[in-house]
């Protein structure tokens, strides 16, 4: 058969958690026809581990940004460090950068603000952006507008309606489908997900966390990218080829990889989910 390539738009294979098995882990998901993958570097210290994992790894790619929860070392001297860290020819975006009011580790009004300034950076630096949301849905949509849109991003992690959805989709957002999508009470969800575009999705782990049934519970790993592949297809009625032909021609599309690498390797994806394999 045709081999199924997917894209894992959002994973931290770079964290301890990955320590003991990373190459096994990046097999796995290989077998399964995960081609790529992006890695995000959160802080100045994950920016490190991330292009060091996408420099010696062809197919990983690496984000740098400050994480909301990190916003007080925000200052210009970052920012500089920032801007060069994304200068490196494996990032692919700045982020995730957002707004996380469940912790609340950082002043809200900070939070904006160095937001609204790594999305400007984002602009000028023409990288699209990854976007954490948490607890803080229409300050997101507030400070998304007050920068300038359409935007070239993705919110990370979408867990919104319908309503939410079209407001993203309205700002030129791309949607991020993660394992949320296959839990039981994520009916909201699941319908904002039949009826968003298909062109403005793509597909993420968000691996070690937030792992997909039937692996709920388990260190999440980006192998488990094809059940979140499968449920959409599920959801939208049509077979996951298809869900996999489209996300991964908006990966991409949204963040400028090179498609023509993505087909490499002569291992057949296994397409039907319960055919995925743990560590």
């Amino acid at each position: 058969m045709d081999e199924l390539i997917l894209i894992d738009t959002h994973c931290h294979l770079d964290l301890e958690a990955f320590d003991a098995d990373r190459s096994a882990a990046l097999d796995r998901a290989r077998s399964t026809g995960v081609r790529a993958f992006v890695v995000i570097g959160f802080a100045p210290e994950r920016w490190r581990t991330a292009l060091a994992l996408a420099e010696s790894t062809p197919d990983v790619f690496a984000t740098v940004g400050l994480h909301p929860t990190e916003a007080a070392r925000y200052d210009e001297a970052l920012e500089r460090a920032l801007t060069g860290a994304a200068s490196h020819t494996r990032v692919r975006a700045i982020g995730e950068i957002g707004l996380d009011y469940y912790w609340d580790a950082a002043p809200r009004p900070l939070q904006r603000e160095v937001f609204l300034r790594q999305i400007r950076l984002a602009k000028a630096l023409d990288l699209p952006f990854v976007v954490h949301q948490r607890d803080a849905a229409e300050d997101v949509l507030a400070v998304l507008s007050d920068a300038g849109p359409p935007h070239q991003g993705v919110m990370h992690c979408f867990t919104g309606d319908i309503d939410y959805a079209r407001a993203c989709l309205e700002l030129g957002m791309y949607l991020g489908v993660g394992g949320i999508i296959t839990y039981p009470r994520a009916n909201a969800l699941r319908e904002a997900l039949r009826w968003a575009p298909v062109d403005r999705l793509v597909l993420e782990t968000d691996s070690p966390y937030l792992a997909p049934v039937p692996y709920r519970g388990k260190r999440n790993e980006p192998a488990y990218l094809l059940a979140i592949a499968a449920k959409l297809a599920e959801i939208r009625g049509v077979p996951i080829r298809e869900i996999a032909r489209i996300t991964t021609e908006n990966a991409v599309r949204l963040f400028g990889l090179s498609p023509d690498r993505l087909g490499a390797g002569n291992v057949e994806a296994r397409v039907r989910s319960h055919e995925l394999r743990g560590p």
